[in-house]
């Protein structure tokens, strides 16, 4: 009898297990769908938003002031990014708790944990605590979108994938990438999608009232910004060239080098340098993509299509405007811009703008009389002004280096005013982020959340070369290798904002859980 009991309770556990699997996969299955969701549907989302603001500051810069502050593009994707990690969390904790679901035991858990406690800390002894945590309110990306990108990671990381998991990725994106070329398009050739009264009264329909969109606003693309347009498109594009190279059906090669030629005419429209820097520096990685895949002739041919192709489209677009040669080739080669027409421009002696707002009505004293001093030349300083930049937020960081300012707070700590801006600067400038996504998080941060987020990078970094220099043929996997390599480069340059940063980052925990799947399929090894 004994006997009998000890059976049924063998069974019972038996069934209770496989009760547990088949409850854990479908648990994943929807998670998978749920981070699909996200980064194919989060960075269309433009709609208008407005927040009050209480600046640390008095300025009559209406930037730095307080009051009621709009945006049209990062709140609802910062906003979707928010409900979507509560989601996946509920189900994800539900799996472990209820499902004898496990954490896989990976150098991450403690990485992202320790990251994730040097943003609260530095939000919590932040100068400007109410912005650290929700952001500026033209980028909304504080404390609280950092965190939930650590909780993407992290679930990404521990769950199963469907076997068609790449399909799904190049697939749902799509949509991003055509609609966005629309904009572009219309936007490059001086039609402007936001002067359509349609598409006004669209993007408008959150806005309060009283609120309405201001006449200079324009719609480059469903990004806010010309660099991140640029930044982003460089990555679509190699991830999608790196997709067509390595896939092995017809239809998938031809689908996704269409999107690579139109990603890469997206970041020619961009006219900015950060994606095609990126898309040169990951070209020879495609190259040794192409000797690794299983038809090299058939990947070739991809290659030189996609070459041919955005040759043409660049002269198009040069023709139209020399800028798109000189944020790309002209990056390289400083040559003549052969598609410049040079004009005699006379300079006008009158005083900028910026000068006025320099100086004010101030007199400088030296000695017993008055008199103004030297102004520098306007000019750029190195990438655009970036390098002046740099310096000065690097001075800042050496006041608090630590626990930093907390995370999107630049804007409000930056010495806008000083006389070396005009040298550096060339026309006036407001600066809201430090172009650096390295130098954003070690400014917001401090030493400790930046020396974590450089162990994270550091991390990602060991599967993305055993993907790309496996001994093994290459597999699609590499195409998530390559697209995280992109942004890192391009973020030399870049900063994050909710669409890339949020899309790359599941991008990056999807290539570690798929990885650490593939190692306990093969026993560890």
């Amino acid at each position: 009898m004994a006997r009998f009991y000890e059976e049924i309770h063998k069974s019972d556990v038996a069934s209770d297990e496989r009760e547990n699997i088949q409850s854990r996969a479908n648990i994943d299955k929807w998670i998978f769908r749920l981070l699909l969701l996200l980064i194919g549907l989060m960075p269309l989302i433009v709609m208008g938003s407005t927040r009050e603001i209480l600046s640390p500051l008095i300025s009559n810069q209406e930037v730095l002031s307080s009051g009621i502050k709009g945006d049209l593009f990062t709140y609802y994707k910062s906003l979707m990014i928010i409900v979507i990690t509560i989601i996946t969390s509920i189900l994800f904790v539900s799996k472990i708790f209820f499902m004898n679901g496990q954490i896989r035991k990976t150098p991450f858990n403690y990485i992202l944990g320790l990251l994730l406690t040097a943003i609260l800390l530095s939000t919590i002894f932040s100068p400007s605590i109410s912005i650290a945590l929700n952001g500026q309110p033209n980028r909304s990306e504080g404390a609280i979108v950092w965190v939930c990108y650590i909780a993407l990671i992290f679930i990404a990381i521990n769950i199963q994938y469907p076997k068609n998991f790449m399909r799904s990725i190049m697939y749902c994106m799509i949509p991003f990438v055509l609609l966005n070329v629309f904009f572009i398009t219309m936007n490059f050739y001086g039609k402007d999608m936001l002067q359509q009264e349609w598409l006004r009264i669209f993007v408008s329909m959150t806005l309060p009232a009283e609120s309405t969109i201001s006449d200079g606003s324009h719609l480059l693309g469903t990004l806010n910004q010309w660099n991140y347009m640029s930044g982003m498109f460089g990555m679509m594009t190699v991830m999608y060239l790196a997709y067509s190279i390595l896939s092995k059906g017809t239809l998938e090669k031809i689908v996704t080098l269409v999107m690579a030629i139109v990603s890469m005419a997206i970041t020619f429209m961009s006219v900015s340098t950060s994606g095609f820097f990126a898309i040169v520096c990951i070209i020879p990685l495609i190259i040794w993509l192409i000797f690794k895949s299983n038809d090299s002739k058939r990947a070739s041919l991809v290659f030189a299509l996609f070459f041919i192709v955005s040759g043409i489209n660049m002269h198009i677009l040069a023709s139209e405007n020399d800028k798109v040669w000189s944020e790309s080739i002209g990056f390289f080669y400083k040559g003549t811009n052969p598609y410049t027409e040079i004009i005699e421009n006379s300079e006008s002696n009158s005083r900028s703008s910026f000068e006025l707002g320099l100086l004010g009505e101030k007199a400088f004293a030296a000695e017993n009389s008055f008199e103004l001093p030297v102004l520098p030349e306007g000019a750029w300083s190195g990438g655009t002004g970036r390098t002046y930049i740099w310096k000065e937020t690097l001075k800042l960081v050496e006041e608090r280096p630590w626990l930093g300012y907390g995370l999107d707070t630049l804007v409000y700590h930056f010495p806008h005013y000083q006389l070396e801006a005009r040298g550096n600067l060339l026309i006036e400038t407001i600066v809201d982020k430090p172009h650096n996504v390295y130098l954003g998080v070690l400014f917001g941060t401090g030493i400790f959340g930046f020396i974590f987020y450089m162990l994270f990078v550091i991390g990602t970094l060991k599967g993305v070369i055993k993907e790309l220099f496996a001994k093994k043929e290459a597999t699609t996997l590499a195409t998530l290798a390559v697209v995280w390599l992109a942004f890192l480069i391009q973020s030399l340059f870049n900063d994050t904002t909710p669409a890339m940063t949020g899309t790359l980052f599941v991008l990056v925990g999807m290539l570690l859980g798929i990885q650490y799947n593939k190692k306990e399929i093969n026993g560890g090894n």
